[in-house]
């Protein structure tokens, strides 16, 4: 069975909005070559709505070889609203963790995951999220969305760290068997 593997930005306040804001200063060789690394363990794209249409709009006007990973990686979509998307994606139907499940079990490589917020909640509730890499930067920004707001209690298992020079420390986690699951 493929892993559903999740990759989201985080102040160290718990901030996951507008990482294009704050994150910047620290996106250099390392990060790039980590970032790369997970596109290229993976052969499809799971995205809730907003994270979509922000990728959309910015993707398919880069260049290089991740901007060409991207692009060319089917999409699959989490929405109540859209009924129909381009950029080489489908939107998923309304039961989702049933669609995300079947995903699951095609064969094939990872399903990477970007962004967070609602999608997490049914992903975590159905044991549907195998990896959760937390990229934890070294800036406090006082105010924002935070990760997984209003979740119930949720234990994982720390499957390994990675640090970079900039400051941004990886922390990869996975379903906690012990403790009741993810």
């Amino acid at each position: 069975m493929r892993k559903l593997v999740e990759s989201t930005f985080m102040t160290l306040d718990g901030v996951i909005s507008e990482p294009q804001v704050w994150g910047v200063p620290y996106w250099d060789e390392e990060h790039a070559r980590y970032a790369h690394d997970l596109v290229r363990s993976a052969d499809a794209l799971l995205l809730g709505r907003a994270t979509y249409e922000s990728f959309a709009q910015a993707w398919p006007s880069r260049g290089g070889e991740l901007a060409d990973r991207i692009n060319g990686l089917p999409k699959h979509v989490a929405s109540r609203t859209l009924t129909e998307a381009d950029w080489n994606a489908t939107v998923l139907g309304t039961d989702v963790a049933a669609e995300v499940a079947r995903l699951k079990e095609r064969p094939g490589l990872d399903i990477l995951k970007y962004g967070t917020g609602e999608l997490d909640r049914t992903l975590l509730e159905h044991d549907l999220l195998d990896e959760l890499h937390l990229w934890l930067f070294p800036v406090v920004v006082g105010r924002g969305e935070r990760l997984l707001d209003g979740l119930d209690t949720t234990h994982l298992t720390l499957l390994g760290t990675t640090t970079f020079a900039s400051g941004i420390v990886v922390l990869r986690y996975g379903r906690s068997e012990a403790r009741g699951g993810a």
